[in-house]
């Protein structure tokens, strides 16, 4: 039986792989710690259905009589709280592997799309179960995001309307937030991940390095070995963290009384921080559709040479990384700053429509002087076309970390910069 047993989970493997390719700083362990997370999630989701109750009248008492009378309530609450947001944290790190080791090209390219695929799902999953507690902080984290699909042009209210279950977050919202997140998500993500796992062994594993030692071991033991101190390690800590610090849970939602300030889940706070410095129809729709197809067009963007598995392409790229990243970060803090206190578009031009105005000009305010840095250092370092993706990839991440780090700490009442109130 055990044997039996092992050989079933050994399918997940071919029965040899390259040393090269087990060594740990290859990939982290990141899809596989990513794939034990949403296990953890899945049973623990499970277990909360016996004690939650999908009700506006009922779900916040329902959490309240888990975590103070339910035995081990609260540490199963615990456990599929941060599991979900270690998860997130996980799967943007394993995409952004993916991206800098150079794991995307020929056979990996679907394997990309699909990354984003489970990336949004990863996020929608996560937001979808963010306003089950039904409290003040899940409520109008919600009311925030949902309201942000509005200002997509044509389709927003519709959508919106869609995904809320009518005008405003109630109940019919906390129901169909409910199915989604214990029902087709689940589905759906298990469907994505098995085609990933699928492609991943179809395109021969770990992307390496042309020229890279081709001596093959076992998978079991010495990879074997490695995947189960990894998950017991991950265990320990999730389990552990969990004994000792507690999922949020504020008073139950108030749909009359918004808290100040209000604030859009932390993953999502880039959205809402960007919302703040420019058009609404631009943070929400025009510039996130453009940065999503760029991602998607990076795999078939035709390259002068491809290096598989070659980190950063080479210390031209790596170079280019560390230096967009640290003019991303200073910059975008340079410009919230900036717009906060000196820009004021709407004001000083309130006779222009307000989509050219705190939109277009807005946005080019921003992106000439990134686009000038990005020029700059193409001339500098003589950069090919990857090294020069790769700088562009860089500063859109850190630029967006910036901004999610900023509208989560540096924002008070009225959603002002802390040292400027």
């Amino acid at each position: 039986m055990n044997h039996s047993i092992a050989r079933f989970f050994l399918h997940f493997h071919p029965k040899k792989v390259r040393v090269e390719a087990i060594r740990f700083d290859r990939t982290f362990g990141l899809g596989g710690i990513a794939a034990l997370l949403f296990v953890i999630l899945f049973i623990t989701g499970m277990l909360l259905r016996f004690a939650y109750i999908p009700s506006a009248a009922e779900a916040y008492d329902s959490i309240v009589h888990l975590q103070e009378e339910v035995l081990f309530g609260s540490l199963l609450r615990n456990l599929h709280y941060w599991s979900a947001m270690l998860l997130v944290v996980v799967a943007f790190l394993h995409l952004v592997r993916v991206f800098y080791s150079q794991s995307i090209f020929e056979k990996r390219r679907k394997n990309w799309i699909y990354g984003l695929v489970l990336l949004f799902l990863v996020l929608s999953a996560n937001f979808t179960g963010y306003l089950l507690p039904w409290d003040q902080l899940s409520f109008w984290a919600v009311t925030i995001m949902t309201n942000m699909l509005t200002y997509i042009p044509l389709v927003g209210n519709g959508l919106a309307d869609i995904v809320r279950g009518g005008e405003v977050v109630n109940e019919n919202t906390l129901l169909r937030f409910y199915h989604f997140h214990t029902g087709l998500m689940p589905f759906l993500m298990i469907f994505f991940m098995s085609v990933h796992f699928w492609l991943v062994r179809k395109s021969g594993g770990v992307a390496l390095p042309a020229g890279t030692d081709k001596k093959m071991t076992d998978v079991n033991p010495h990879l074997v070995y490695k995947e189960i101190v990894v998950a017991l390690i991950l265990l320990l800590v999730i389990f552990l963290f969990s004994v000792f610090v507690d999922a949020p849970l504020l008073e139950k939602a108030k749909p009359l009384v918004s808290p100040n300030p209000s604030r859009a889940p932390w993953y999502f706070m880039g959205f809402q921080e960007l919302l703040m410095h420019v058009h609404p129809t631009f943070g929400s729709f025009i510039i996130p559709l453009l940065v999503l197809v760029f991602f998607i067009s990076i795999p078939f963007i035709n390259y002068s040479e491809i290096k598989k598995g070659e980190w950063f392409y080479s210390s031209t790229g790596k170079q280019m990384t560390i230096f967009s990243a640290l003019f991303a970060v200073l910059y975008t803090f340079v410009f919230v700053v900036f717009s906060d206190t000196v820009l004021d578009l709407s004001n000083r031009l309130s006779e222009w429509p307000s989509v050219l105005s705190t939109g277009l000009l807005a946005s080019l305010i921003y992106v000439i002087p990134a686009a000038l840095f990005i020029v700059y250092l193409k001339r500098k370092k003589q950069a090919c076309r990857m090294e020069i993706i790769i700088a562009i990839v860089t500063f859109i991440l850190a630029a967006y970390i910036t901004m999610m780090l900023t509208g989560s700490f540096l924002r008070g009442e009225g959603m002002q910069l802390i040292f400027l109130i």
